[in-house]
């Protein structure tokens, strides 16, 4: 499951996206258009801050499998610690353990999910969460100016949503070749911001061309994942990326993942300025239906099951 590794994926500049630089607002449009990811740099994340996330998720992990568990899920929750350990015959194993915290809006947190060790734990994740909310939103403007869509017209879709962390543990497996950390799927919110503990483990993998590509990842980078709304929003202009999680035979990986979706009262489909002179090409619907329809149809087939849904033939 190496992958193609002559393609490099894309890398934007955040800074000059904020000074409005046409060249990088262009890189922009053609990364999400013909890719769906690149890797975001000076994004303005500290290195501190982002060394200490890499180490409490580091330090989480290591500890025994009861001490995780104390942190586990619930029958249809979906916050909590889990494990990732099952296949079927003929097809790849997963192979992993997860946490997933909802850590925005700080009202609905459920602090019982959070673990206290590494003591700093929680405040590191408080902290990351809202820095990384306010790169999320920045980008997510200068998306919208790309669409033609008033900056913040469309910011205002994504302020005060929900975000969602998912940190992951790939152990690793000499039967990597058989043994896949996450299988192959699309993120059903709007942009998926993800951070990576080793830069020498590329186990990240995106589809680009009908060929899986790796990711290498960037010091410090930001890996930026286009998602479903995006997609639908765009009217397809945007591609929501598809991408997998695969094992390294030696070495195990930590990735640490946002995903930052629209707010509960903003339709999901496509925006008006952009269909004005084309037809839409998927549904409009509300956001509780939409959640519904992720629930229900992303465990399918990933992408095809929700996207497919949506889809106006």
């Amino acid at each position: 499951m190496s992958g193609d590794k002559s393609l490099q994926v894309p890398v934007i500049d955040i800074s000059k996206l904020l000074d409005d630089n046409d060249d990088e607002l262009a890189k922009l449009h053609w990364a999400s258009k013909e890719w769906g990811i690149f890797q975001l740099i000076n994004h303005g994340l500290s290195e501190e801050l982002l060394q200490k996330l890499k180490t409490d998720a580091k330090d989480f992990f290591e500890q025994s499998l009861d001490a995780k568990r104390a942190y586990s899920q619930l029958p249809n929750g979906v916050e909590g610690f889990a494990q990732a350990s099952v296949g079927v015959e003929g097809m790849s194993l997963l192979w992993g353990e997860l946490l997933f915290l909802i850590p925005l809006p700080t009202l609905t947190r459920k602090m019982r999910f959070w673990p206290t060790v590494p003591s700093s734990f929680r405040a590191t994740i408080d902290k990351f969460s809202v820095e990384l909310q306010r790169v999320s939103m920045q980008l997510l403007m200068k998306m919208g100016k790309n669409l033609g869509v008033d900056e913040e017209k469309f910011g205002s879709m994504f302020a005060n949503a929900g975000i969602g962390m998912r940190m992951n543990y790939y152990p690793p497996s000499e039967q990597s070749d058989e043994i896949i950390g996450l299988s192959p799927h699309t993120d059903g919110t709007g942009i998926s911001l993800l951070i990576q503990d080793d830069d020498e483990v590329h186990g990240l993998q995106v589809k680009k061309d009908g060929k899986w590509v790796p990711i290498k990842p960037i010091a410090n980078a930001v890996i930026i994942g286009v998602g479903d709304i995006i997609e639908v929003m765009s009217n397809g202009e945007y591609k929501s990326v598809e991408h997998r999680a695969v094992v390294d035979p030696k070495k195990g990986r930590i990735s640490i993942v946002t995903f930052h979706s629209s707010n509960s009262w903003s339709n999901i489909g496509p925006l008006p300025d952009v269909v004005k002179e084309k037809a839409a090409k998927y549904k409009t619907i509300n956001h509780e239906e939409y959640l519904r329809m992720v629930v229900k149809k992303k465990g399918d087939d990933g992408k095809n099951g929700l996207l497919s849904h949506m889809r106006i033939y």
